[in-house]
Formats: C-alpha cells, sequence, structure tokens
C-alpha cells in the first residue's frame, strides 16, 4: 500500500489532498469514482516518521482466530464476501486487520479475488493464508477452508503460547534478580561503605568485591543501561538480517534444556502447516515455498527449501532431511510412508499432533524444573551481597566481645 498527493478537478473547482491505494493506477480510479478528475499525481515516498514500524504480524493470531470463525459462518449463512469482509472490518478489534479488510473490500468492489487482495497485504495475512485461500476459491469451499484456517491457527497459538510460558518466567525471574541486586548495590551497600572505612582492619575478598561493584555501579550505571539497551538493539538487528539470523536459531536449537523444545515447537509448526496445504490441494512445491515462512526457523527453513528442491530434481522429500541433526527419524519415516502410500497430509497431521503434545509435556517439565532453580539463582545472589556485608560485621562483634 503506497501514498499519494494528488491535485484535480471536480465540480466545486481545485482539489488537492492525498490518498492510500495498492497503485497509481487504483489511485487515479478511486479518485475518478469520487468524481474527481486528477491532473497531477506523485507517490509520496516513505520515511522513517511515516513509515509502520513493526515486529512480525501486527494481528494477533486469537483476533485472526475469531475473524477466520466469523467469516466461515457468514459464508456459510449465505452472505457474500464482499459483505462478510465489510462487517468482520466493523466488528474486529484488531486496528492492522480492519485497515486492510477495508482495502480488501474496495478490491472486491473492483471485482478482484478475495486471495489477489489479500497478497497485497503480506504483513497480515501469511502465505499459508493466501494459497489456502487461492485453493479454496478454485474448488469452491471456501468455508471449509475458512474452518481448517481457523483450526491451524488455534493450534499454532496453542503451541506458541505454551512456549512462551516456559521462556518468560525465568525471564521475568531473571529480570527481577538484576533489579534487586542494582537496587542493593547503589542504595543498600553504600550505607555500610563509611563504617567499614572507620573499622580500618583489612576486608574478605567477598566484601571487597561488592563494594567495588557498589562504586562502579554508581559512577557508570548509565553505562550499564547503554550495554543492556545495545544488547537489545543488537539482538534485533540480528534478527532482521538473515544470515546473523541463522546462527541465533541454531544457537536456539542447541540450547541446553529450552533447545529440544524449540525444535519441537518448529517442527509442528512445519508438519501441521504442510499438513493443511497439501490437504486442500495446493501443489507440494508451492506448500513447501509457504512452509518457509511460516517455520519462524531459519535452520529448519534451510532444509525445507533443500527438500523442495530435490523434489523439483524429482527424488524424495525426505533426502535433506534424514541428513540434518534437528528432523528426527520419525518425522523423515512418517513423511517417507506418506510419500509411499499417497497419504502425506495424514501423515503429517499425526507428526504435528505427536509433536503439540510433545511441547505441551515438555513446557510443564522445564516449568516444574526452572521455578525452583531460579528461586535459589534468585535467593543466592541476593545471598552472595548479604553475606558480603556481614562477615566484617560479625568479625567486628567478635573483637569487641574479646576486649
Amino acid at each position: 500500500m503506497a501514498r499519494y498527493k494528488y491535485s484535480g478537478r471536480d465540480r466545486k473547482g481545485k482539489r488537492t489532498g492525498t490518498l492510500n491505494a495498492p497503485s497509481k493506477r487504483e489511485a487515479i480510479e478511486k479518485l475518478r469514482g469520487d468524481g474527481i478528475r486528477v491532473l497531477e499525481m506523485k507517490e509520496v515516498p516513505e520515511t522513517a516518521l511515516t513509515k509502520d514500524i513493526q515486529f512480525g504480524n501486527p494481528v494477533k493470531l486469537q483476533h485472526m482466530v475469531i475473524y477466520l470463525r466469523q467469516f466461515a459462518t457468514l459464508i456459510k449463512a449465505g452472505v457474500t464476501i464482499v459483505d462478510a469482509t465489510s462487517i468482520l472490518a466493523e466488528q474486529t478489534e484488531s486496528k492492522a486487520l480492519r485497515k486492510a479488510l477495508l482495502d480488501i473490500e474496495n478490491e472486491l468492489r473492483m471485482g478482484r479475488p478475495f486471495s489477489d487482495s489479500a497478497e497485497k497485504h503480506k504483513k497480515v495475512f501469511s502465505s499459508m493464508f493466501i494459497n489456502l485461500v487461492k485453493a479454496g476459491e478454485v474448488g469452491g469451499n471456501m468455508e471449509e477452508t475458512l474452518e481448517r484456517l481457523a483450526v491451524f491457527f488455534e493450534k499454532q497459538h496453542h503451541t506458541r503460547q505454551k512456549v512462551k510460558s516456559a521462556l518468560s518466567y525465568p525471564t521475568v525471574i531473571g529480570i527481577i534478580a538484576i533489579g534487586v541486586v542494582i537496587f542493593l548495590l547503589t542504595s543498600v551497600v553504600p550505607t555500610f561503605v563509611s563504617m567499614f572505612e572507620d573499622m580500618g582492619a583489612d576486608l574478605p575478598v567477598i566484601t571487597q568485591f561488592v563494594l567495588d561493584a557498589s562504586k562502579f555501579m554508581q559512577k557508570f550505571w548509565w553505562l550499564v543501561l547503554l550495554i543492556f539497551i545495545g544488547i537489545i538493539f543488537g539482538f534485533v538487528a540480528m534478527r532482521g538480517n538473515p544470515k546473523t539470523r541463522y546462527y541465533l536459531d541454531y544457537a536456539a536449537l542447541r540450547m541446553p534444556i529450552f533447545g529440544k523444545m524449540q525444535q519441537k515447537a518448529a517442527l509442528a509448526r512445519l508438519s501441521r502447516t504442510l499438513s493443511s496445504l497439501f490437504s486442500s490441494g495446493v501443489p507440494i512445491l508451492q506448500a513447501l515455498a509457504a512452509c518457509e515462512k511460516v517455520v519462524e526457523n531459519e535452520v529448519i527453513s534451510k532444509v525445507v527449501r533443500e527438500s523442495r528442491d530435490e523434489l523439483g530434481k524429482g527424488n524424495s522429500l525426505t533426502t535433506p532431511m534424514i541428513k540434518h541433526w534437528a528432523f528426527p527419524p520419525l518425522v523423515t519415516q512418517m513423511i517417507a510412508i506418506g510419500e509411499t502410500t499417497g497419504s502425506l497430509d495424514t501423515m503429517l497431521s499425526k507428526v504435528a499432533d505427536f509433536y503439540e503434545q510433545e511441547v505441551e509435556t515438555a513446557t510443564d517439565q522445564i516449568k516444574a524444573l526452572i521455578e525452583p532453580l531460579m528461586i535459589v539463582f534468585l535467593a543466592g545472589m541476593v545471598g552472595v551481597i548479604v553475606l558480603a556485608i556481614m562477615t566484617p560485621m560479625f568479625d567486628m562483634f567478635q573483637h569487641v566481645d574479646q576486649l
């Protein structure tokens, strides 16, 4: 969607303004429909101030599921796609989805297919969504396709929430631990510095280390903040670059404890997506191309690309998968059986069911393991600082008793 600045005339005289449209030709047609004869039109270049900055899909999965359920219900009730799109644009709570649906409604009234209109909003509608809708338009079973999409997004949302819940707990506890340590070093420890200086005795190593850390934190707290912000921006920049993103995803899959869980989640997404596309009649090469983006892991995506190339040469889909450590024998064997028996969609669905259940079990186990460990970690960090402060005080009290 581009922004255009125009000048023209209507019955009231000269008109100027701006509007959003997929192309210059469609912008002119839209103005003509409003009774404006265009004299001049220029595309407004996108700047950092006008550009919409978004990370990932701007539409939440739960909003997409509700939209698909309602869309399928309206189509079943005999409502036209144009009217259904108009109704749902007013009902949805997602601003990004509402904006996309309003543009699609205009496209539909101009006689364009829904899938072609949705394809112009790739930030909102994934390639998975577009391919399935195209298959539904060709097969004449849009309501069934929409129900299948809703089920797909529901399962994806459930799996993603499980992974997030497992990762969020240690992250939150880690942030709290860092906050507590900073508070102690900047507010509590400095109150004991003058007392230790008056003692004039040699301080234990751990106490001296804590005091030095406290002095550093008081003077250079801004440097610690800058480093923290730099790490965040560096991570975001690395995620935005395909080459560095591959190494980040590789490290994530190899990570102790959490790596296996993320591997299972990625395989579940891949299997579920490929099964849904294949069962809807989407060509296998086109389905694999869509899976590359949906799987959300560059390591797995690279293998999928290699599988697509092998399949294009007439070889088996599993050839690159068998050689790669990220694909367990269960996946490759089930896919091989599906290729041989002609039931690839069924086999992939069974693989997806298995790994979705595995993710659920793994997240419950990780949460049960991590909770006590993080509590011990937090207590240990605070305990070290308290011990560093109390040890010299005990020595001082013992010295007083001896006198």
